[in-house]
C-alpha cells in the first residue's frame, strides 16, 4: 500500500480492510456498506494501491466530493495534489506518472469506459456511494460488470454504500460478499422545527418564500444555541441566495457550497475558516466528504432531483423532500468532529411520511443522454447488461427516438458518427447538437457561452440577460466550461477536417471564434431552439403571454417577465403544475421568425389537409412549425374522394346527427331496427354504431357540411335491405296494423324490441289476443286509451286484462264518458269508433 497499515488515520474502517483485502484478491469483487465518517472514501483507497502496481481508480458522483477525496488523500500521504493521488473531473485533471489513485467523476469514469474499456493501467475500481442511484453511477457499474467478465477478469471492483440496502449491489456483481463497517459518530441531538403557519408545498423549482425566511431563522437560532459552524442544506443555488441576503449583519461568514460554483470556490468552503462560518450547501455536502467544523445542521428539508414530463416533453429539475435515508444522512454531518445538534424543518410526523430511500434517477429523468451511453457501449436498449434497476419502457422509448432525430443513432438504435461527436462533448445530447449545430451559425465561442449557461440549474428568466451577466461577471466556473466546450468543438472539427480548428461556417453566420451574423439576442435564441427545437414558441396573439410551443404544448410566461410582448421565442426551461394543461415558461430567449424556422428546421414541413377540422370539411395546405402553423393557404379543388373520406370522418366523430331525419326516413329506420333486433341477419343493423363504420349513405355530390341535410336517407335505408327481404318488410314491421274498428293505425316502434300499438279501447272490442309482429314472434305492446285519447292501460296479454283489469277501468270510466259503450264482455262486443246513440 501507499502508507503503513499504522499510519493511517485511526477510523473505524481500518478494522475491515484485511477482509476488503480478501474479498478482492478472491472473487474480486466486494460490497462495502460503510456510514459517513467511517473513512471508506479516502483510507480504503490507501489501502487498496501499491506503488509498484497499476492505478486505482475511485469514482465520486460529484466533482467537489473527488476533488475533497484527492486532496485529503495526498495531505495523509504529505504531498500536493498531482502526485500519488490525483483527480479528474469535467474541465480539470491533476495528474501525473506517478499518480496511483486517480478520484473521478462516475461520468468521467464512464466517457473513459467508452474510450478505454479494458481500463488498460488499472488494477481495481471503487464505485463509491452507489445508493444515490444516479444514471451515470448505473451505467458505470453496469459497464464494469462486463469489462470483468468479457475483458478484465483480473480488474478488482468494490461497490461502496453509506446504507444498508446492499443485497441488489450483491446480486448483480455475482453474490459477492458484503462487508459492513460500523460508524463512531458523536451523537446528534435532532430538534424538530416546522414552520408555523405551514406553507406551501414545493412545486417543480418554486419553494414558498416563507420557508426560505423560516431556514434563516433556524439558521440564526442554531448560530445561538451553541458554538461551531453551521451546515444549512438547501435545495439549490437560487434558494442558497435568497437565504445568504437574509443572512447579512450576523458577523459570521456566510458560504455557499453548490455544483455551479468553480472549482476553487467549492474547495474554499470545505476549508475551516478564521472566523465562525454559515455553509450554505445543496445536496453536495449530503455524502462523500467533511465540512471542517460544523457542529449544526439546518436541513430544509428539500432536494432537487431530474424529472421528465413524457407527455409534454419537458425534462427539467423539480424540488421534493429529502427521503429519510438522505435526512439521515445530512444529520450525520453535525457530528463528524464532535457532538452536535440538527434543526430539522419540518415535523416528526412529516418525517415518518418520507419516503425511506430517494427514487433512482432512472425512474423518472430524462434518459436521452443514457440512452446514448448505451447505444454507445453497444446496448442500445439496455437489455443483456447488469443494470440495478431496468428503465422504464416508456421513457427509454421517448429517448431513443430522441437520438434518432438528432441523427445519433439510425433506425436499428446503432451509434452513428453524429452520435460519437455528440457523446464526445460530454453534455447532454440536445445541448451537445446545439453546441456543434449552433457553432457553424453563431461561431464557436457564442456556442459554447450559451451551451455553458443552459448546462444547469442556474438560468434564468431572460437567457440573453444571464449571458451578459455571466460574461460581465466573470463566472469562473463558467469560463472554465466554455473552454472545456470549445476544446470540444476543435476536437470535433480535427476530426472532420482532420486538423484543428474553428466549427464550419454555414448559414447566416461565420464558423470558428469569428462573429456571427446574428445579433446577440437572435444568437442565444438559435442555439437554445436548436438544442430544444420542440420548444420554439409562438405568441397566440400580439402582445400575449401565451404562447404554443411547436411540440403542441400550452405554455405561458409569468406577469413580471421581460420578455413580455415578444412574438417568438426559444424556451430554454419550462414546468407544468400536475394536471395543468399550461406549462409556465422559467427560461426563454427571444427569437424572430426566420431564426425560429431554422432552429426547428427538423420539425417543418408542409402538409395538405384535407379532413374534418372544426366541424367542417377543410382542404388547405400549410407550412407548419411542428403544431406552429406558419402559412394556411385554402385548396379550391380537392380530391373528391378525399373530401367525401372527411365527410364520413365527421359521421363518425359527430354522429348522425348531422343528418337531417325526416319523419319517414325515422320511421324506416325504426322499423329496420326493430325487424333485426327481432330476426337477426339478413335484416340489417342500422344502430347508430354500424351506420358510422359503414359506407351505407351516397354522399353523392356531397361537400361539406350543410350538404349533408340535403341527402336522401329513405332511400338510403331501404338500399341496406337485401332483395331477398326487401318485399317482406310490411309483414314483418307494417307501418299500420288494422283493429277491429276498421281502422288502421300507426305502428310506433322507437323502442325496437317493443312495438306500440295506441289505440282507444272501444276499438279493439272483440279482439281476444293482442296482434303480433315479426312473423308471429314479438306481441305488440297495446297503449289503450280513453275516449280523450288519455292512456288507461298498457298491455302485450289481451285476454287478461279483458278479465282482471278491465272490469275496474269500466267502473271508473262509465260515469266519465256515458256516451261511449262500456259492455261487461268486451271480448265479445262489437268494437266502435262512434258514440252510443242519444235516448
Amino acid at each position: 500500500m501507499l502508507i503503513p497499515q499504522d499510519a493511517l488515520p485511526d477510523l473505524p474502517i481500518r478494522a475491515v480492510l484485511p477482509a476488503v483485502t480478501a474479498a478482492l484478491a478472491g472473487p474480486g469483487a466486494a460490497v462495502l456498506v460503510a456510514p459517513p465518517g467511517t473513512g471508506k472514501t479516502t483510507v480504503v483507497p490507501l489501502a487498496m494501491a501499491d506503488p509498484g502496481s497499476g492505478r486505482v481508480i475511485v469514482a465520486e458522483p460529484r466533482r467537489v466530493a473527488a476533488r475533497a477525496a484527492a486532496r485529503r488523500m495526498s495531505s495523509l500521504l504529505g504531498e500536493e495534489v498531482g502526485g500519488l493521488v490525483g483527480y479528474s473531473v469535467r474541465g480539470d485533471r491533476r495528474v501525473s506518472a506517478r499518480t496511483r489513485i486517480e478520484v473521478v467523476t462516475t461520468g468521467v469514469l464512464v466517457r473513459r469506459l467508452h474510450r478505454d474499456p479494458e481500463l488498460a493501467g488499472t488494477t481495481a475500481v471503487v464505485l463509491d456511494e452507489c445508493h444515490e442511484r444516479h444514471l451515470d453511477t448505473d451505467l458505470a457499474l453496469a459497464f464494469l460488470i462486463e469489462v470483468r467478465a468479457a475483458l478484465r477478469p483480473d480488474l478488482s471492483l468494490l461497490a461502496t454504500s453509506a446504507t444498508a440496502d446492499s443485497e441488489r449491489l450483491s446480486e448483480i456483481l455475482g453474490d459477492a460478499p458484503v462487508i459492513s463497517a460500523e460508524a463512531v459518530l458523536f451523537p446528534v441531538e435532532v430538534h424538530w422545527c416546522p414552520p408555523a403557519p405551514p406553507v406551501a408545498p414545493p412545486h417543480g423549482l418554486r419553494v414558498d418564500p416563507r420557508l426560505l425566511d423560516h431556514v434563516a431563522a433556524t439558521i440564526r437560532r442554531a448560530l445561538a444555541d451553541g458554538d461551531g459552524d453551521v451546515l444549512a442544506f438547501l435545495p439549490g443555488a437560487r434558494e442558497i441566495d435568497t437565504v445568504a441576503g437574509k443572512l447579512r449583519g450576523l458577523g459570521v461568514d456566510v458560504v455557499a457550497l453548490h455544483g455551479r460554483l468553480s472549482g476553487s470556490a467549492q474547495d474554499a468552503a470545505l476549508r475551516a475558516g478564521a472566523s465562525r462560518r454559515v455553509v450554505l450547501a445543496t445536496a453536495v455536502a449530503e455524502s462523500s466528504l467533511t465540512v471542517p467544523g460544523v457542529r449544526a445542521v439546518v436541513d430544509a428539508g428539500l432536494s432537487r432531483v431530474p424529472r421528465m414530463d413524457h407527455s409534454r416533453g419537458l425534462g427539467t429539475l423539480v424540488t421534493v423532500p429529502v427521503s429519510r435515508a438522505g435526512a439521515r444522512q445530512r444529520a450525520g454531518r453535525a457530528g463528524r468532529e464532535a457532538p452536535g445538534r440538527v434543526y430539522r424543518c419540518w415535523s416528526q410526523a412529516q418525517h415518518d411520511r418520507l419516503p425511506a430511500q430517494p427514487e433512482p434517477e432512472v425512474a423518472a429523468a430524462d434518459l436521452t443522454g443514457f440512452a446514448l451511453d448505451l447505444a454507445l457501449w453497444g446496448h442500445p436498449d439496455g437489455s443483456g447488461l447488469a443494470l440495478p434497476d431496468a428503465p422504464p419502457a416508456g421513457a427509454m422509448q421517448a429517448a431513443m427516438g430522441t437520438l434518432r432525430d438528432l441523427g445519433a443513432t439510425d433506425a436499428d438504435g446503432k451509434i452513428t458518427g453524429r452520435g460519437r461527436a455528440l457523446a464526445d462533448a460530454g453534455l447532454h445530447p440536445r445541448l451537445a447538437r446545439a453546441l456543434i449545430d449552433g457553432a457553424s451559425t453563431v461561431g464557436s465561442r457564442r456556442a459554447a457561452e450559451i451551451v455553458a449557461l443552459l448546462d444547469g440549474e442556474g438560468r434564468a428568466d431572460d437567457v440573453v440577460a444571464a449571458w451578459r451577466r455571466a460574461r460581465n461577471e466573470r463566472d469562473g466556473a463558467w469560463q472554465s466550461e466554455v473552454r472545456r466546450l470549445t476544446a470540444a468543438l476543435d476536437r470535433n472539427t480535427a476530426g472532420r477536417t482532420g486538423k484543428a480548428g474553428g466549427a464550419s461556417s454555414s448559414g447566416r453566420g461565420t464558423g470558428g471564434g469569428g462573429t456571427a451574423g446574428l445579433t446577440d439576442d437572435l444568437a442565444a435564441g438559435l442555439v437554445v431552439g436548436l438544442a430544444y427545437p420542440e420548444r420554439v414558441a409562438r405568441a397566440r396573439s400580439a402582445g400575449s403571454r401565451a404562447y404554443l410551443m411547436a411540440g403542441g404544448t400550452e405554455a405561458e410566461l409569468h406577469g413580471g417577465s421581460g420578455l413580455a410582448g415578444t412574438t417568438w421565442l426559444a424556451v430554454a426551461d419550462a414546468d407544468r403544475a400536475p394536471g395543468a394543461r399550461t406549462a409556465r415558461i422559467r427560461g426563454a430567449a427571444p427569437l424572430d421568425e426566420a431564426t425560429a424556422v431554422e432552429a426547428a428546421a427538423t420539425l417543418a414541413r408542409t402538409v395538405t389537409e384535407i379532413g374534418w377540422i372544426d366541424g367542417d370539411v377543410v382542404a388547405r395546405r400549410a407550412e407548419r412549425l411542428g403544431a406552429i402553423t406558419l402559412v394556411e393557404r385554402r385548396i379550391d379543388n380537392p380530391d373528391p374522394a378525399l373530401v367525401q373520406e372527411a365527410l364520413r370522418e365527421g359521421l363518425r366523430r359527430e354522429g348522425l346527427g348531422l343528418l337531417t331525419w325526416s319523419r319517414p326516413a325515422t320511421e324506416l329506420r325504426q322499423r329496420l331496427a326493430f325487424a333485426h333486433a327481432a330476426l337477426g341477419e339478413p335484416w340489417p343493423d342500422v344502430s347508430d354504431e354500424a351506420l358510422t363504420e359503414t359506407d351505407w349513405l351516397d354522399l353523392g355530390r356531397a361537400r361539406r357540411r350543410a350538404d349533408l341535410a340535403k341527402l336522401d336517407l329513405t332511400g338510403a335505408l331501404r338500399s341496406l335491405l337485401p332483395w331477398s327481404i326487401a318485399g317482406r318488410l310490411n309483414d314483418v314491421a307494417p307501418e299500420r296494423l288494422p283493429v277491429p274498428s276498421g281502422s288502421n293505425i300507426r305502428v310506433d316502434y322507437t323502442d325496437p324490441a317493443a312495438p306500440v300499438l295506441a289505440v282507444k279501447l272501444q276499438e279493439t272490442f272483440g279482439w281476444q289476443d293482442a296482434p303480433r309482429l315479426a312473423d308471429g314472434r314479438v306481441p305488440v305492446r297495446l297503449h289503450l286509451l280513453s275516449p280523450a285519447g288519455r292512456p288507461l292501460a298498457v298491455t302485450s296479454d289481451l285476454a287478461s286484462f279483458w278479465i282482471n283489469v278491465y272490469p275496474q277501468v269500466r267502473g271508473e270510466m262509465r260515469g266519465r264518458y256515458p256516451r261511449h259503450p262500456w259492455p261487461e264482455d268486451p271480448a265479445a262486443a262489437a268494437p266502435t269508433r262512434r258514440l252510443n246513440q242519444r235516448r
